[in-house]
């Protein structure tokens, strides 16, 4: 069911206080939406916890599991300062991940430079740091996705309904606005309407060159100091038109989320 947000806010405040200059200035602050689909992930963010209430928490570590369907897992120890979008990863087993090196890996993003070090060892090689370049953002906006659903630059487009698996869903694209003239991620959203929630959404990895062919990401929520988060994840190759095949799904899983844990800049620093 479509949830009106600015109308339900003007409504409350003309109830409750008949001073037209108030009710103007309340209108001004009111979201300021594109269109239906803006409307919509506004109304999913508020359901599963802003971005501001994750800066209310400050930080989160959790245990990061990652296993593709030939059996390699990663399992990393992630660290996350929500104000600076700083970023850490002790990764005890990482047979995707730089599989090469072995024992203790730690990547980590201080806001200004990424870095890497092995078996407490910093390593400099090229390679090696264009995988952390990938990995500390991405993980980070994983964990932070529907919250920076909202963040400026972005574009929403209202697809339509569809009925799957007898869900109903309202279906919304977002790309982002880029400056210079090179692909960039898309994602396509499948917001139950029933719970507000995003089930399942399809996304391209420019980064990758994987513009064309889209994967196929399912979610399972769970509530953790107040906010809904997608613990329980699963992707594979899929269509535009949100196709499963039979092939195996690669498995994402975050466990013992923890907030609050008092980080500052200097836990980020190689």
């Amino acid at each position: 069911m479509k949830i009106n947000i600015a109308a339900g806010i003007l409504s409350i405040l003309l109830m409750s206080c008949g001073n037209n200059d108030k009710v103007n200035s309340q209108k001004e602050t009111a979201p300021n939406f594109q269109n239906k689909g803006h409307e919509l992930v506004h109304t999913m963010a508020q359901k599963v916890g802003t971005y501001d209430k994750l800066l209310e928490k400050n930080d989160v570590t959790y245990t990061y599991t990652y296993q593709t369907p030939d059996g390699k897992t990663d399992v990393a120890t992630e660290k996350y300062l929500f104000k600076d979008e700083l970023s850490y990863g002790a990764y005890t087993q990482h047979e995707r991940t730089l599989p090469q090196l072995q024992g203790l890996i730690e990547q980590g993003y201080n806001g200004t430079e990424f870095w890497l070090k092995h078996n407490e060892a910093i390593l400099t090689d090229e390679d090696f740091i264009k995988k952390v370049q990938f990995n500390r953002p991405t993980n980070f906006y994983w964990f932070t996705m529907m919250q920076k659903l909202l963040d400026t630059g972005l574009k929403y487009e209202y697809i339509g309904e569809e009925i799957i698996k007898g869900n109903d869903y309202d279906i919304v694209k977002v790309t982002f606005d880029s400056n210079e003239n090179k692909a960039t991620d898309t994602y396509q959203l499948y917001i139950n309407k029933k719970t507000a929630l995003v089930d399942q959404f399809l996304f391209t990895v420019a980064d990758f060159n994987i513009i064309d062919t889209p994967n196929l990401m399912k979610l399972e929520y769970e509530t953790i100091d107040g906010f809904l988060l997608p613990t329980k994840r699963k992707y594979k190759k899929s269509t535009w038109n949100a196709d499963e095949t039979d092939a195996p799904w690669i498995l994402v899983n975050w466990s013992d989320i923890k907030f609050n844990n008092s980080f500052t800049k200097e836990d980020f620093e190689k």
